[in-house]
């Protein structure tokens, strides 16, 4: 039982993530509003936490760094990415199995 809205788009669907840089590690945080909380031990410097952002979803996911895109939000905390190569199902029992 989740509030995770995925929304389709493209070849794959989006999400809606609240990024805190900074932390004392990277990590899925758990749900927040209808979408997730993560945070990342990069600062938000040359886009240093948009790439552990990436990094961080795209292991928790089980795919390639490609497949994982910050499609708005880049100089913001609340970002949209845009997740390809698994249903929406998939998506959130990776995101959620915390």
């Amino acid at each position: 039982m989740s509030n995770l809205r995925l929304t389709p788009k493209d070849d794959g669907f989006t999400l809606a993530v609240k990024v805190v840089p900074g932390a004392s590690r990277s990590r899925v945080a758990g749900a927040y509003g209808e979408g997730i909380k993560v945070t990342v031990a990069a600062r938000p410097e040359r886009g240093a936490a948009n790439d552990a952002v990436i990094k961080l979803l795209a292991v928790t996911l089980e795919l390639p760094r490609t497949s994982v895109q910050i499609i708005s939000g880049h100089t913001n905390a609340r970002k949209e990415i845009l997740i390809t190569g698994l249903d929406a199902s998939s998506i959130e029992s990776r995101l959620t199995s915390g």
